[in-house]
């Protein structure tokens, strides 16, 4: 395998400012700040505004749109094919 090819693959701080949590995730991201963990090592640090702790989707604050009305209102209006 050539050397140098590759990015580092390293333990990265994220940071959800949403919910103000915490990942410590490995990636390739680049970044220009650190910041100190839990555990007294220094990590890179990456701040992001949604993840899977804010995201509606994974919190189950996600609506769900009621599509029937919306078809039965189209076929009213432009007919049902039959």
């Amino acid at each position: 395998m050539k050397k140098n090819l590759h990015p580092e693959y390293r333990p990265v701080l994220f940071h959800d400012t949403a919910v103000d949590q915490y990942f410590l995730i490995n990636s390739t991201l680049e970044t220009t700040q650190t910041k100190e963990w839990e555990d007294g090592k220094t990590y890179p640090y990456f701040i992001i505004e949604t993840s899977s702790a804010s995201h509606p989707f994974y919190t189950g604050q996600q609506r769900v749109m009621d599509t029937g009305g919306r078809v039965q209102r189209f076929e009213k209006k432009f007919g049902k094919k039959g």
